[in-house]
C-alpha cells in the first residue's frame, strides 16, 4: 500500500498550570509561542478533552509548524492538575543548550542511558540528547514516543491502515513518519495495560483533505474506531478546518487535520507571546 501524503505537526499536552509550564517551555526548553488562541467554550471535536467550559491552546516549538514539530499545551480554566497515566512515553530532543539552561535555573535533571531527562511541570517527560541537530534548518524535536501493548498489531494499524512508513526498528519499539525529514512517531512495547488516565493527549497531522474521507472509511471497514467523523471546526477570525479523529488499537487519540485550511490556520503570531502573559496576568484560577 502506498504511504499517505501527510506530515506531523503536534502532540496535545494537558497542563494545570500555564505560568509554571510557559516558564519549562520557554526558559528551559528554550521553545516560543507560536500562537495562543482562547475558546468560551469546549472544542467540539473534544480537542480540550471531556471539558465544556472555557480553555486555551497555545502552540510553541522551535519553529513554524509548517516545518516542526511543535507541542499545544491545553489549559481549562479552574482545572489545576491531571491524572498521568502511562501511555505517553515522552519526546525526545537533539540540543546542546537545554541542559546548560536547566542547571542555569537549578532544574532538575536525571541522567539516562541515553541522554537526560526533563520532567514538565504536569510529570511529561522530555528526553534531551545533548548534541546539535546536523542540518541548520531541523526540527530539534526528533520524535513522539507512545506505549501500545502489542506492537506488531500497532505497527499492522499505523503502518498499512494508516499508511505511515517505517523509519527504524529494534526489539522494543518501532519509528514510523510520513515524511522522512519529519520528527518520527516511535511505538514502544510496555508489559503493562496502557491506562491513559485524565492527562490523555492527542498526536496530530495535517493530510489533504481529499484523503479525509477515503481513510475514514477505511478504519470504518476495518472495524477501527473513529472518535468524531470529519467534523468542521471554526475558530475565531481563522479559517476553519476539517478533522477526523481515530483511536489506535491502544486507545490513542489521532487528529488528521486538512492540510489546506491547517496551514492558515496554523501561521505564526507576531503576538503570541504577549497575548499568553495577558491571560496569564489575569487569570483568577492561578496564583500570581
Amino acid at each position: 500500500m502506498s504511504a499517505l501524503s501527510g506530515r506531523a505537526l503536534h502532540y496535545v499536552l494537558k497542563i494545570g498550570d500555564r505560568a509554571k509550564n510557559a516558564f519549562f517551555f520557554r526558559q528551559i526548553l528554550g521553545m516560543k509561542v507560536l500562537r495562543h488562541e482562547e475558546f468560551k467554550e469546549g472544542c467540539e471535536a473534544e480537542c480540550n478533552g471531556p471539558y465544556d467550559n472555557r480553555w486555551s491552546k497555545t502552540m510553541v516549538g522551535y519553529g513554524p509548524e509548517s516545518s516542526h514539530f511543535v507541542i499545544e499545551l491545553t489549559y481549562n480554566y479552574g482545572v489545576t492538575s491531571y491524572e498521568m497515566g502511562n501511555d505517553f512515553g515522552g519526546v525526545t530532543i537533539h540540543s546542546t543548550e537545554i541542559l546548560p539552561r536547566a542547571a542555569q535555573h537549578s532544574y532538575p535533571i536525571e541522567k539516562t542511558e541515553g541522554g537526560h531527562l526533563l520532567t514538565s511541570p504536569d510529570g511529561y517527560k522530555f528526553h534531551v540528547i545533548d548534541q546539535a541537530v546536523t542540518e541548520a534548518d531541523a526540527d530539534p524535536v526528533q520524535s513522539v514516543e507512545l506505549r501500545v501493548t502489542n506492537l506488531a498489531a500497532s505497527r499492522q494499524y499505523w503502518e498499512q491502515l494508516l499508511r505511515m512508513q517505517p523509519l527504524a526498528e529494534n526489539k522494543q519499539s518501532v519509528w514510523l513518519t510520513y515524511d522522512f525529514k519529519q520528527a518520527s512517531l516511535q511505538l514502544t512495547q510496555t508489559p503493562d495495560p496502557i491506562n491513559r488516565a485524565k492527562a490523555y493527549g492527542r498526536i496530530a497531522f495535517a493530510v489533504p483533505a481529499a484523503t479525509q474521507q477515503p481513510l475514514h472509511e477505511a478504519v470504518v471497514a476495518t472495524g477501527g474506531t473513529v472518535l468524531k467523523s470529519p467534523i468542521t471546526l471554526e475558530t475565531p477570525g481563522k479559517p476553519a478546518v476539517t478533522v477526523l479523529i481515530l483511536a489506535d488499537p491502544d486507545g490513542h487519540e489521532i487528529c488528521f487535520v486538512d492540510e489546506e485550511g491547517f496551514s492558515q490556520l496554523s501561521q505564526e503570531e507576531t503576538d503570541g507571546d504577549h497575548r499568553l502573559e495577558k491571560y496569564l496576568a489575569k487569570d483568577p484560577f492561578q496564583s500570581k
